[in-house]
């Protein structure tokens, strides 16, 4: 049975379930908002109402590097990328931080990090090439790069799964793949390479201005058909966002909660949205961030963002913001009574 076969819709039963039992806990009835569309959507993946809490969460953090970076769309060396894996491992960065702060765990996946890591405590490699390829002069991946990165995020969502993980969590980290997210963003959009790139790590204008121009000459170049998902990523890349692909395919294949971070995240949901269209039902988008493109590809993906707080660092931060809420909504759904429990009087 291929993946893709492998996820199955959520459960309409228990859905409906959630809903009708949201209406007779003691609150008016729709009073908590977007945590009642969660709960919902909980109740739905694990085909039970209620749902079990899903904790703990753990965030994969997955790492490669850039041919594009050579283009200048990026003030960061590209050395930054194996640097941050180093300060993941070592807890110090705002991802260890936010995951220490709700009890989620943080692991770090190589898969195609251009500086050679050493082995080390957190740190999977599931190493396919020490980068990409330059996506303005050909593709940035081949085929077979493809197919070994998704199958490094399917393999990652097994592994957290078989751990005891509850809840999955996306989490980047490369120099200059917001570049290779926009052209994946603009391939299954259709949108205009101006709108849905943005300034990343905190570009100028004339930095921005090339950014938008490579990511145009890359659509021009290839013009991938996004019926052929797995084309769209190898003309594109980057290694990150193929093995995010398969990550959240394999979390909705495990029948677990899936929490989007930002733009990169977006762009491999895109993709796995593509191979797989009822794995969307699966994920939930932890924040919007303050990349044009993530708004652009929340909306083709018809989801709504759980927080808007101007978020552009990745690693997962905006997501692991986002995992209380998640369990709140399953923590009320388990927790609070009813009217007819309760003893207390439905309005008329």
């Amino acid at each position: 049975m291929s993946l893709a076969e492998r996820i199955r819709p959520v459960d309409a039963v228990a859905r409906a379930a959630a809903a009708e039992r949201l209406d007779r806990m003691t609150k008016p009835r729709g009073s908590l908002g977007r945590i009642e569309d969660v709960a919902v959507t909980l109740a739905g993946i694990a085909g039970s109402c209620p749902p079990p809490v899903p904790e703990p969460a753990a965030v994969a953090v997955f790492a490669a590097d850039h041919g594009v970076h050579a283009h200048g769309v990026s003030p960061w060396p590209q050395e930054v990328t194996a640097q941050m894996v180093a300060n993941f491992l070592a807890g110090g960065a705002v991802v260890n931080s936010f995951a220490r702060a709700i009890g989620a765990t943080v692991h770090v996946v190589d898969v195609g990090v251009a500086t050679p890591l050493d082995p080390a405590p957190g740190l999977t490699s599931r190493r396919v090439a020490a980068g990409t390829a330059d996506l303005t002069t050909g593709p940035a991946l081949s085929a077979a790069q493809v197919l070994a990165a998704v199958d490094a995020g399917v393999a990652t969502a097994d592994e957290l799964a078989g751990a005891g993980a509850g809840c999955l969590v996306t989490g980047d980290m490369g120099i200059a793949n917001t570049t290779a997210a926009a052209a994946l963003i603009c391939a299954f959009t259709g949108a205009d390479a101006a709108a849905a790139t943005g300034r990343g790590t905190g570009i100028d204008d004339a930095t921005l201005a090339a950014k938008i121009a490579v990511v145009g000459r890359a659509l021009d170049r290839h013009r991938p058909d996004p019926a052929d998902p797995l084309a769209v990523l190898a003309a594109f890349g980057g290694l990150e966002h193929a093995a995010l692909a398969g990550f959240v395919l394999g979390g909705a294949a495990r029948r677990l909660p899936v929490v989007l971070d930002g733009v990169n995240a977006g762009a491999a949901a895109l993709v796995a949205a593509a191979v797989a269209p009822e794995a969307v039902g699966y994920w939930l988008a932890g924040h919007r961030s303050a990349e044009p493109g993530h708004r652009i590809a929340l909306r083709h993906l018809g989801l709504a963002p759980l927080l808007d707080l101007d978020l552009r660092l990745g690693e997962g931060t905006g997501a692991l913001l986002a995992v209380p809420l998640v369990q709140a909504a399953a923590h009320a759904l388990r927790d609070v009574a009813t009217f007819d429990e309760a003893g207390v009087a439905d309005k008329g």
